[in-house]
């Protein structure tokens, strides 16, 4: 059972983000939902489900060599008494590294229960080089959603 209580889904994600930097797996799951119905993906992934496989993701990422540095920018945050929703980029490097790296888009979300805040879903993808520019809406068709 998690022994740290979140105050607030600030409070985890900056956790999450310092466990991930440091390689620490305890702490990255300390920050996870206990409920077996947390959901990761991450960028070029599969979606994985369950504690199970979200802790073996996260060692093997860790397992695969030195630490990496993360870097957040663009942060929006929307949120309810009991729900967190963060959308920020990401830019992940390892030490040394001096190419431009490509930056992800994350979006985190957070419950809150009875131990604190928890994430519940981590969701990373490689965002687009450049944004698109608006399509034209033909006038006699309904805008595309998705």
């Amino acid at each position: 059972m998690n022994t740290l209580i979140y105050g607030n889904s600030r409070d985890c994600e900056i956790a999450f983000y310092r466990a991930f930097e440091a390689a620490d797996l305890v702490a990255m799951m300390a920050v996870w939902s206990e409920e077996d119905d947390i959901v990761c993906v991450h960028p070029g992934g599969p979606r994985l489900t369950g504690i199970e496989a979200v802790r073996e993701s996260w060692r093997r990422i860790f397992a695969g060599g030195p630490r990496l540095r993360l870097r957040m920018t663009q942060p929006l945050i929307t949120s309810t008494l009991q729900t967190a929703i963060h959308t920020l980029h990401e830019t992940v490097s390892a030490p040394g590294e001096t190419r431009n790296q490509v930056p992800m888009i994350a979006t985190n979300v957070y419950l809150r229960t009875e131990r604190g805040w928890r994430l519940q879903l981590h969701h990373a993808s490689p965002a687009p080089e450049h944004p698109r520019a608006a399509e034209p809406v033909d006038a006699g068709l309904p805008p595309i959603l998705h």
